[in-house]
């Protein structure tokens, strides 16, 4: 029998592979993989149909259609007041997972070593371990998830060549603030770091909270890769379209490996997407207000089922902490909660280098509240009228 390469051997299915299995499996409701149960604004939608029609199904550039990369030098602009020259500081990637592997893959070498902030998303470990690099994990711990910059800084060795930020976080939800901001900024610049930072949930953010770019701190812009996708934003996180900017010579070496990956994808989508970003700028803080009140109701219900819930500033993602009912592990809760109550959720364990180690997340769970009111109505009833404990 032959085995597989010793780069994937023990990796196995993601974690929100196997939990939406299970939720399948069961028939149970469906909190745990981050994606939403409604198609993004009609403007979008229709722009891709129109693009089929009109013979936008075949092989795009590389580095993405003029159209959207210009959309997304402007959307950068307007929102943030960025510069960029679309022809060398924006290419186009299938999601943001891909602009994750491109760059990982362009700018680490092996022994090259990766700061992250854990719990950190899955793809972010394995990619790392594909270019070989040593990840150095800074964790972020309950309840506020603040980054400690004392320990950020204690992470950085002779070795370290980038760090890798995320920022709205996920899974935590937590949004960087300015003195966490300047703590990274001050470490990349003080030893000459790289900084890739994925800004997918850069829209969706919560009370009055404002996501700013580490693109935007002095001395940053000329070290920062930035990766984001309309996926999150646009409520069309299936069509896997997603983007990088920044200085050329990052971009370039993004680049260089994507056009080894995917080369290119989603010709019909791309023409979409500028669409949505020049004509509909308005639609991700509609929806960001949406999910807002969808994440207070989540949080009253997960807490009247009797669980230690932390809030979130952003994202998709709340976090339980499911110590106090009894159970050994969230993954042991996540497991038997299909049964209880009729309700899948992701364990954060495996998003640790650690899952015991100080202020680390072996009991904390995930829930995703991107799901229509009635959906996470019916779920929180569903958990209230259930027996959670392990007691």
């Amino acid at each position: 029998m032959h085995s597989p390469a010793r780069r994937v051997a023990g990796m196995g299915s993601t974690i929100f592979a196997e939990m939406s299995a299970l939720a399948v499996r069961t028939g149970a409701i469906n909190l745990g993989q981050g994606f939403p149960d409604t198609d993004g604004p009609a403007l979008i939608l229709d722009s891709a149909v129109q693009a089929i029609r009109g013979g936008a199904n075949q092989y795009a550039p590389g580095i993405g259609i003029p159209a959207l990369r210009q959309a997304i030098a402007r959307h950068q602009q307007r929102h943030y007041g960025i510069e960029l020259d679309p022809d060398t500081q924006v290419t186009v990637t299938t999601g943001c997972t891909e602009a994750i592997a491109g760059a990982l893959l362009g700018l680490v070498d092996p022994g090259d070593e990766v700061i992250v902030l854990e719990p950190s998303y899955d793809s972010y470990n394995a990619m790392i371990a594909f270019a070989g690099g040593v990840r150095r994990p800074v964790t972020l711990r309950a309840p506020d998830f603040r980054l400690d910059p004392a320990e950020l800084a204690a992470a950085v060795s002779p070795r370290t060549r980038l760090l890798l930020l995320n920022s709205p976080h996920n899974p935590t939800g937590r949004v960087l603030d300015a003195g966490e901001l300047g703590a990274v900024a001050e470490v990349a610049i003080e030893h000459d770091l790289l900084v890739v930072t994925d800004e997918v949930y850069e829209h969706l953010t919560f009370d009055g909270r404002a996501h700013v770019p580490i693109s935007t701190l002095p001395g940053m812009a000329e070290r920062t890769l930035t990766l984001s996708s309309a996926g999150k934003s646009y409520s069309v996180t299936g069509w896997k379209v997603g983007w990088a900017t920044g200085p050329p010579e990052l971009v370039a070496a993004l680049t260089a490996a994507k056009q080894w990956l995917s080369y290119t994808s989603g010709a019909p989508l791309q023409p979409a997407v500028a669409a949505a970003l020049d004509e509909a700028p308005d639609f991700p803080a509609t929806l960001a207000v949406e999910l807002q009140a969808r994440r207070d109701e989540l949080v009253a219900g997960l807490r009247g089922a009797g669980l230690a819930t932390y809030s979130a500033q952003g994202t998709y993602f709340v976090t339980s902490d499911v110590a106090d009912l009894g159970w050994s592990s969230g993954r042991e809760f996540c497991l038997a909660l299909p049964e209880r109550a009729g309700v899948v959720a992701v364990p954060l364990e495996v998003f640790y280098d650690d899952p015991d180690g100080p202020g680390a997340g072996r009991h904390l769970v995930r829930w995703a509240f991107c799901k229509r009111p009635e959906v996470i109505a019916d779920a929180t009833r569903r958990l209230m009228a259930a027996d959670l404990s392990n007691a």
